[in-house]
């Protein structure tokens, strides 16, 4: 640590001291402000940035496994999309059997890719919701030290 922040240097030269500000001219008082101000702006947008990083990751991570698992699903469909016109083509000529099985499908595809296409709208914007509410905390807490 450095001589400002140990605890046995002086109380005039640790930062947050009232005299201390008492004895600091505007432009050392703006100078630290900006240093203040600057140094909330990176971690702000560091914290951001990670928190995106995240998400982006958990959401690459789930969307791989959902991937595979849809693979496996989607080959067990087929087998029984099988099953089923074979089982038609007992009653029915085989081409109205699939006929039939494929309008199901596409029907039945229809209504979930849409319910899912309106789910993956809801979730975009991806915004770090954590970090601006506490940019919106700094700014409150800035305001009011300016009253």
């Amino acid at each position: 640590m450095t001589d400002i922040h140990r605890a046995d240097a002086p109380p005039a030269q640790r930062p947050g001291a009232a005299h201390d500000l008492d004895e600091l001219s505007t432009v050392q008082l703006v100078e630290r402000l900006t240093d203040q101000v600057s140094g909330l702006v990176r971690t702000e947008v560091t914290h951001a940035l990670t928190e995106v990083k995240d998400r982006g990751t958990r959401f690459g991570i789930g969307a791989g496994v959902s991937g595979a698992g849809v693979l496996l699903m989607l080959y067990g469909f087929g087998a029984l999309v099988a099953t089923a016109i074979l089982g038609l083509a007992t009653a029915l000529d085989p081409w109205l059997a699939a006929l039939i099985v494929a309008a199901v499908l596409i029907a039945v595809g229809s209504v979930v890719a849409a319910a899912g296409a309106r789910r993956a709208k809801n979730a975009l914007p991806p915004v770090p919701e954590r970090t601006a509410n506490s940019v919106r905390a700094d700014v409150d807490t800035v305001k009011e030290g300016l009253r």
